[in-house]
């Protein structure tokens, strides 16, 4: 079942997960995309202020997304998105974290200049086993109308 715009009251949406973050994965992404030493050496790491091995706040933000589309936008009608509010990193990703995605409708509303979608602004937030929160996402998305019409339902 496509999940669309009336499938998104205000309010707590859903969790997911859990997905395993591995020391091997949090260097490989760092190699490539955030090459700072706490990323990837595990002596510079900690000399850092993150004092060990923590995965790149990009690596977070590319896990919460991939999380959010196995969980429910691969089967959102989403047109895309036009940004990002807000991302804020509160504790570090560490080899081994198990991440869960809790994901919260903050509001939803139909759009003024094409009624027949509406957007939706998620507040994201990734926790590890522990319960610690690592990160917080706000969002919106713009997602079809279950009637396409712009009549209001």
């Amino acid at each position: 079942m496509t999940l669309t715009f009336e499938d998104f009251p205000q309010g707590h949406f859903g969790s997911f997960g859990p997905r395993f973050v591995s020391r091997d994965e949090i260097i490989a992404f760092a190699s490539e995309f955030d090459p700072q030493p706490m990323h990837l050496d595990e002596q510079a790491a900690l000399q850092s202020m993150l004092k060990g091995l923590s995965g790149s706040g990009w690596h977070l933000c590319s896990l919460m997304m991939r999380m959010m589309f196995d969980g429910f936008i691969g089967r959102t009608a989403s047109l895309g998105s036009p940004g990002v509010n807000e991302v804020r990193w509160l504790s570090p990703l560490r080899p081994g974290d198990e991440l869960m995605l809790d994901v919260e409708v903050v509001e939803a509303r139909v759009s003024q200049s094409r009624p027949s979608t509406g957007i939706v602004t998620f507040k994201c937030s990734v926790s590890n086993k522990s319960g610690e929160t690592l990160c917080e996402m706000v969002s919106p998305i713009i997602v079809e109308r279950r009637d396409g019409s712009g009549r209001a339902s």
